[in-house]
């Protein structure tokens, strides 16, 4: 793969890389004429992508909610490769239930991997991307960063948590050349759904469940993870990769009309906004 001027096949580091999209970003990758450092819970598909791939793939075995592990895990493929070039936190869980139906266990879960896995990924590779002065870190958000919807609010809070800070990750990052940018993919046949948790349903919401579960009864077409592991290796060969990238037609659609959404409501709002600040010498200064 040719990038920034080079032939050196390019160093990643992906969670979740077992299946689903994480598994399309690591073949896409290989394909691409790079090595990859996949960490995920379970080893086994990990043991049959390295054999596929001999001396390309390191297998990782990881838990993102260790913290620990998880700096163990970069250190060793640091070690082993020498260098990281791309940190893709792909690895996700999702919750679904209404808001008033969480527990604190459950609540606590659903951000442990979704920010908190990704935080400590985060700061176990910037030590090395910033010796480097350069490199990518990627974070897989979600339709659920733009928006909360019935159902997946607290994985809609996991991912708003992700963005913002992942937004000042991007600038602090920037001052040691190291690049960071948000991926926000629509529907894609993954396994996310069929391993989702689901909360103990309170009966007042019987009715609003049996209405969304009539929206979903007309069945969802999605898309091929390969088609975003393409999207993902036209973000990191660009020499100026965005902060955020839609992926898919429903999530680019819905980002314009929520954006739009907003800035109707603040207009409307603007005189209340702008007559709850005013200027005033602080308290009890002469």
């Amino acid at each position: 793969m040719t990038t920034a001027g080079t032939t050196t096949s390019r160093v990643w580091f992906i969670t979740g890389a077992s299946r689903g999209l994480g598994r399309a970003f690591a073949e896409a990758a290989l394909a691409a004429g790079d090595r990859v450092a996949a960490a995920a819970r379970t080893g086994s598909a990990l043991e049959e992508l390295a054999a596929a791939h001999p001396g390309r793939v390191l297998p990782l075995p990881l838990d993102v909610t260790d913290r620990g592990a998880v700096h163990e895990a970069v250190d060793a493929a640091v070690a082993h490769f020498g260098r990281l070039d791309i940190v893709v936190n792909n690895a996700g869980t999702l919750s679904m239930g209404m808001i008033e139906e969480f527990t604190e266990t459950e609540a606590r879960t659903q951000l442990e991997v979704n920010f908190f896995g990704a935080l400590w990924v985060s700061q176990a590779a910037l030590p090395h991307l910033r010796a480097q002065r350069g490199g990518h870190l990627v974070q897989v958000s979600s339709i659920g960063g733009l928006a909360g919807f019935p159902l997946s609010g607290m994985y809609a809070a996991s991912k708003f948590a992700l963005e913002g800070m992942s937004e000042a990750l991007a600038m602090e990052a920037a001052e040691f050349g190291v690049r960071v940018s948000i991926l926000q993919p629509g529907g894609h046949w993954t396994d996310l759904y069929s391993a989702m948790a689901n909360t103990t349903p309170i009966e007042a919401y019987a009715p609003l469940r049996a209405q969304l579960q009539a929206q979903w009864a007309e069945g969802s077409v999605d898309s091929e993870p390969a088609l975003a592991a393409e999207a993902l290796l036209t973000l990191v060969d660009a020499e100026e990769p965005p902060l955020r990238l839609l992926l898919g037609n429903m999530v680019y659609d819905l980002a314009f009309d929520l954006a739009r959404a907003k800035m109707a409501t603040w207009s409307a709002w603007e005189q209340t906004s702008r007559a709850a600040e005013r200027a005033v010498p602080a308290p009890g200064s002469a």
